[in-house]
């Protein structure tokens, strides 16, 4: 087999045997990395280390998966200013994060007779997200809630980070600036004085 060392070295094509006797000296573990490979590839290293950390990447992995997705936010269609714009700001982080976000307008008894104000809402609050929005799923009626799926508009994301990592570096070069010490301005040179000129005196006679 070819063996890599702990150290991630080359140590070469070795005997199972020799391999194994150079993991014990070290008191680690030989573990096949590419059994598939021609001759197959093992590694020296602490097993259990390495099953703890390669666990812990894809716990991260997953916590990063969850953070985004698809989320919801139920309205009314009789929302009040206050809420609207609680919820409204709720959409706009979950489009920041880069969710979609599904908006479900709820009706209850009556309010079914009225289905347009749910429709007003919506389409209002696709103007107030402005460019931040795509609407990924037109407004549609599913028993007695109507619904809309809208997404981030990434190229609007990617602006609006270069807009901010440039206002960032901006803002750095002026503090650099302001703290310059004085003696570093360059220094303007004394005016040279001014030569008078002598007159010689007539010659007498």
């Amino acid at each position: 087999m070819r063996l890599v060392g702990a150290d991630g070295a080359q140590i070469g094509v070795v005997d199972t045997r020799e391999a194994l006797r150079q993991a014990r000296d070290l008191d680690l573990d030989l573990v096949e990395v590419a059994p598939q490979a021609d001759p197959p590839v093992a590694r020296i290293m602490d097993y259990g280390k390495y099953k703890y950390e390669r666990d812990v990447k894809q716990k991260e992995a997953r916590k990063k998966q969850s953070r985004t997705g698809l989320k919801e936010i139920k309205f009314r269609p009789k929302i009040d200013p206050h809420d609207y714009a609680t919820k409204k700001g709720h959409v706009t982080r979950f489009l920041s994060a880069g969710n979609k976000v599904k908006i479900t307008i709820m009706f209850r008894g009556r309010e079914m007779a009225h289905t347009d104000l749910g429709r007003k809402i919506l389409d209002r609050l696709v103007v107030d997200l402005g460019e931040l929005a795509i609407v990924e799923s037109m407004p549609k009626q599913e028993g007695r809630n109507m619904i809309m799926v809208i997404g981030p508009n990434k190229r609007y994301l990617e602006e609006q980070a270069k807009q901010r990592a440039r206002a960032e570096r901006e803002a750095a070069k002026q503090a650099t600036e302001a703290t310059r010490p004085e003696h570093d301005a360059p220094v303007v040179p004394d005016a040279e004085p001014a030569i008078e000129a002598v007159v010689p005196a007539a010659d007498e006679g």
